[in-house]
């Protein structure tokens, strides 16, 4: 067992491990070349390999190589954060760069939703219920902006304070959809959703797997894809076309029960087509989903739909 030391340049959120080696994937230049209809040769001249850390000793090593192998050949700009509770794991690649959110966004509306309504200790009104529902498992654009409408931009960023969200810019002027992210802020909303914590009360974290557990067949593509069998997927996915950094596309999942316990964030932009940001995510979760779970059975992994359809947030004209 190796005893390496964490590069100084990791995320300082990234888990030290004092009595247990790390083996840590050092930031290595990628040397990609761009594939027909993934975007701009310049956004892929160099991608940075994963960083990642792990308590299993290889898995770490594993999964830098086997991420990097998977985004060899693709332009566009892509973002990865990933957390595995079962084997303390940590992956991240640009998990600090802004993205504009689509519609992954719609998890965090729920959040505030619910985040609100227990400040208030009140239950969600059934018009609320309905909202959330269409808005999570359909990712209905109105719902979500009478949601967005009800709550103002104030609630949210109280929201997004208190879940410790700090790099999260809501959207100016009801654009919801231009909301700026970050991957690991969006792993740290699937942290609060998926365990106990101060933020959300359980009641309220099981309201949210529930309704990203039910997403709709043709938008349950991304970062499930490749998921073993028996593994509980909850899902919200996204995509957003403008005149600069093209198709923003992109995907975060939680991944528990079964023994199973770990979140994969995947965000992209400057792809050409939003084709090509799907093809990009999946391939990134598939490997993940190997390296996490090598044994499962080839024959019962989730295969997810070839015909994705997302809707398109309302922005201004470019």
């Amino acid at each position: 067992m190796t005893s390496d030391r964490i590069p100084r340049h990791l995320p300082r959120h990234l888990p030290r491990h004092p009595r247990t080696a790390v083996c840590a994937a050092l930031t290595a230049a990628v040397v990609v070349s761009p594939v027909a209809g993934a975007g701009p040769a310049s956004a892929a001249a160099t991608a940075p390999r994963p960083v990642c850390v792990s308590h299993q000793p290889g898995l770490a090593g594993k999964l830098s190589k086997d991420i990097a192998a998977a985004l060899r050949g693709r332009s566009g700009t892509i973002a990865i954060s990933l957390r595995d509770h079962a084997t303390d794991t940590r992956c991240t690649l640009r998990a600090n760069q802004r993205f504009d959110s689509a519609s992954v966004v719609k998890a965090t509306v729920l959040g505030t939703l619910l985040w609100d309504a227990q400040r208030h200790h009140r239950p969600l009104t059934k018009s609320e219920q309905t909202l959330a529902k269409a808005m999570i498992t359909k990712s209905d654009n109105a719902s979500t902006s009478k949601l967005w409408k009800k709550l103002k931009a104030s609630r949210v960023k109280a929201f997004l304070r208190a879940a410790g969200m700090d790099a999260t810019v809501p959207g100016k002027n009801g654009y919801w959809g231009l909301t700026r992210i970050t991957a690991n802020d969006q792993e740290r909303l699937l942290e609060l959703i998926t365990h106990p914590n101060t933020v959300l009360t359980d009641a309220s974290r099981r309201y949210i797997l529930s309704l990203m557990g039910k997403v709709i067949r043709e938008q349950r593509w991304g970062t499930p894809a490749g998921a073993p069998g028996g593994v509980r997927i909850e899902v919200k996915n996204g995509w957003l076309e403008r005149s600069t950094h093209g198709w923003r596309v992109h995907s975060i999942g939680a991944f528990t029960g079964g023994g199973h316990d770990y979140t994969l964030t995947v965000l992209t932009q400057d792809n050409r087509t939003m084709k090509a940001g799907v093809a990009t995510i999946e391939a990134v979760a598939r490997a993940v989903h190997k390296d996490l779970n090598p044994t499962a059975h080839a024959a019962t992994v989730y295969a997810p739909t070839d015909r994705p359809r997302e809707a398109l947030p309302a922005v201004p004209k470019d």
